[in-house]
């Protein structure tokens, strides 16, 4: 079982593919990085969004090349 068993893809609203395109440009490398910096930093802070911030740098984190 993984952390997205729960979920029926049947009732989630997701954005129409031709509109999905344009909603968010391709990140660099460079970029990504400093993203998963600042997930990781408010996943340590321990605030309300550190859960949400934890599983989002994992994600992330599996699908990033390391920094050389």
């Amino acid at each position: 079982m993984d952390a997205y068993d729960h979920l029926d893809l049947d009732e989630i609203d997701f954005a129409p593919v031709e509109h999905a395109t344009h909603r968010l440009a391709v990140l660099s490398l460079d970029e990504v990085h400093d993203l998963l910096r600042l997930l990781v930093r408010i996943a340590r802070d321990g605030g309300p969004m550190s859960a949400e911030a934890d599983r989002m740098a994992r994600e992330l984190a599996a699908r990033t090349p390391s920094e050389n």
